[in-house]
C-alpha cells in the first residue's frame, strides 16, 4: 500500500524566467497538508509567480511542481485539485449569488444533476455565512460579502488547495480584520491547505501558521509567524517584517561585546556567531522601555523625544539618541512612569534586554 504524501505542495528546484528576467530562482518549498501558509514579500519578489505556478497559470522554466505527490508540470489549471480567489474576486455581475457559486459545478464532467448543483452551492454559501443570499445580485452585496461569495465559489468544488491572491487588499481596515478571522475559521473547518499571497506583514503574521518570506525570487526564511518576527534569519527579514531600529556597530574580539558608534558597549553573550568587525544591530521598537530616570539595569541609551504619535492603548515615539541618531519606540501607556505620555522635548532613558538585540554581518 502506497503511503499518502505528507505535503500538499512541493517545489523542487523551481526556476521561472520571463525572457532575460528571472522571477523565481531555484526554489525548494514543502507545504504540509492542512497548513495555512503565507507567501510574504515586497512587490517583484516572486510570490505571485509561485502562486500562479501552483495554480497552473504559469509553468516553471526549470524544476518540478507537485500537488498531493503528483507532478503538475504541463497540467492546465482546470485539471488541478486547486481553486483560486483573486484580488478583485472576478465575479460575474450578470449572475446572482447562487449562479456565481454554482458556475464551476456546471462545468464538471460527468455532468451533475441540477438539484445536486443547487444543494452544493447553498451548502458552500452556508459555510461562508451567506445562507439566504442566494438570489441577491452581485452589485447588491458589500465588499466583504462579495469576498465571501468568491470564497464559496472557490470551495464548492472541494479542492485540495485553496490559493488566495491578496484577497483582502480591497477592503477597509475594520472589515479586513473581520475577514482575517473568517478565513482562519473557514480553513480550520474545511481542513484544506490555504496558500495566501500578501505584502501585508500584519496579515501574514495574524492569519497563517507558516510564513514564507521571499526576496528577489528566493525564499529567505520559512518558519512559524512568531519565529519569523522574533528570530529573523537576516537583516532583510528583520527590516521587512514589522518595524525595527537599525544601528551600525562593531563586534569586538571574542564576539561577546558590541561597540556602538557613540562608544556604548553592549554585552551580547559569547554565542553571537559573528567574526570581529562591522555589524548591524536590529532592535524592535516594543523591546525598548522608555523611562524618565535611569534604573541602573540593562543596557541604556539617553536621548530627546522629537515626535510622538498617539495610538490609543500605545504611543510611538521618535527619540534622537545622543551619538546614534533617531530611534522608534513603541510604549504601552501603562508602562511609562509618572505620566501616561512623554512630551516632545523631554530627555528620556531607553533601556532594553541585550537578549532582544539581533546582530547581523554588515
Amino acid at each position: 500500500m502506497i503511503a499518502a504524501p505528507a505535503n500538499d505542495i512541493e517545489f523542487r528546484s523551481v526556476t521561472k524566467r520571463y525572457g532575460s528576467v528571472t522571477a523565481v530562482s531555484d526554489i525548494n518549498l514543502a507545504v504540509p497538508k492542512g497548513a495555512f501558509v503565507a507567501l510574504l514579500g515586497p512587490s517583484g519578489c516572486g510570490k505571485t509567480t509561485c502562486l500562479r505556478m501552483i495554480g497552473g497559470f504559469e509553468q516553471p522554466s526549470e524544476g518540478t511542481v507537485l500537488i498531493d505527490g503528483r507532478e503538475m508540470n504541463g497540467v492546465p489549471p482546470y485539471r488541478r485539485p486547486v481553486n483560486m480567489v483573486f484580488q478583485h474576486y472576478a465575479l460575474f455581475p450578470h449572475f446572482d449569488v447562487e449562479q456565481n457559486v454554482a458556475y464551476g459545478l456546471k462545468q464538471a464532467r460527468p455532468k451533475l444533476a441540477a438539484s445536486e448543483i443547487s444543494a452544493r452551492a447553498r451548502q458552500a454559501l452556508e459555510m461562508v455565512r451567506l445562507g439566504g443570499y442566494e438570489k441577491r445580485r452581485i452589485h447588491e452585496m458589500s465588499g466583504g460579502q462579495q469576498q465571501r461569495v468568491a470564497l464559496a465559489r472557490a470551495i464548492v468544488n472541494k479542492p485540495s488547495v485553496l490559493l488566495l491572491d491578496e484577497p483582502l487588499a480591497a477592503l477597509d481596515k475594520k472589515l479586513r480584520t473581520a475577514m482575517q478571522i473568517e478565513l482562519q475559521t473557514l480553513q480550520r473547518e474545511l481542513g484544506i491547505t490555504f496558500v495566501l499571497v500578501t505584502h501585508d506583514q500584519e496579515e501574514a503574521l495574524s492569519m497563517s501558521d507558516m510564513v514564507c518570506v521571499m526576496n528577489a525570487g528566493r525564499i529567505v526564511q520559512m518558519a512559524k509567524p512568531q519565529d519569523v518576527y522574533d528570530k529573523p534569519a537576516d537583516l532583510f527579514v528583520a527590516d521587512f517584517v514589522g518595524k525595527t531600529n537599525r544601528i551600525a556597530a562593531t563586534v569586538e574580539a571574542g564576539g561577546a561585546t558590541l561597540r556602538l558608534p557613540n562608544g556604548t558597549a553592549l554585552a551580547t553573550g559569547s554565542t553571537i556567531g559573528l567574526r570581529p568587525g562591522a555589524a548591524t544591530v536590529a532592535l524592535r521598537p516594543e523591546a525598548i522601555e522608555l523611562v524618565r530616570q535611569t534604573n541602573g539595569s540593562g543596557s541604556q541609551l539617553i536621548g530627546t523625544v522629537t515626535h510622538r504619535i498617539f495610538l490609543g492603548s500605545t504611543a510611538e515615539y521618535q527619540i534622537n539618541v545622543d551619538g546614534l541618531g533617531d530611534f522608534l519606540v513603541t510604549a504601552d501607556r501603562r508602562s511609562v512612569q509618572e505620566s501616561d505620555l512623554v512630551e516632545p522635548g523631554e530627555r528620556v532613558v531607553l533601556t532594553f534586554d541585550p537578549g532582544k538585540v539581533h546582530v547581523f554581518p554588515a
